[in-house]
């Protein structure tokens, strides 16, 4: 349950702001259609964090607990810093197919994903944790959770969410379980 909850925590806040929601938004004031474009959104992510998880189990599995351990917590230190960082949407990203709604969804999130933030973070967290089923649940919840309302809601709430206080929470999350990952806290639960 940890890994679940702590998956969704994280990627539910890297999540605001990132790249990923703001091509939510886009998408959202683009077709006006919220249900295709949520499924869209949720299949990509499912299928996109589903490899990010198995390519996190691998590379634990390659690198043993103790080097694992360092790579874990200097890469949760690096996330941390690299959460404050503002996204903002490429063009090519901005760029619509015309293959319906879904489609478009589905490709343009799966795409965006590549190399994001969340997908960095659910590869660590697969490492850190050994329960692949649960950090793929509880990312793909995380970024439903911050890009549902994207969808539904977009502008009347995107003004309204203090970005740097999101963002700084998501660090500082990141910079404790970097910390924690190299004090070797934990070992015993699993991390």
């Amino acid at each position: 349950m940890d890994a679940f909850l702590v998956s969704t925590g994280i990627v539910g806040l890297a999540e605001i702001g990132d790249k990923t929601q703001l091509l939510a938004f886009l998408l959202a004031a683009r077709f006006r259609r919220p249900l295709p474009i949520v499924l869209g959104i949720l299949v990509a992510t499912v299928a996109n964090h589903a490899f990010a998880a198995a390519v996190g189990a691998l590379v634990s599995e390659l690198l043993g607990p103790g080097v694992m351990r360092w790579v874990l917590g200097l890469s949760f230190l690096a996330m941390a810093a690299w959460i404050m960082i503002p996204d903002e949407i490429d063009a090519e990203e901005a760029q619509l197919a015309k293959y319906g709604v879904f489609l478009t969804t589905l490709i343009a999130f799966f795409v965006a994903e590549m190399g994001d933030k969340t997908q960095v973070a659910t590869v660590a967290l697969a490492a850190r944790y050994e329960s692949m089923a649960a950090i793929v649940a509880g990312t793909t919840f995380g970024m439903m959770l911050a890009n549902v309302p994207a969808v539904y809601f977009g502008e009347r709430i995107a003004n309204r969410v203090p970005l740097k206080l999101v963002h700084g929470i998501a660090a500082l999350i990141f910079a404790v379980l970097g910390i924690a990952t190299l004090l070797g806290m934990g070992e015993g639960l699993g991390f």
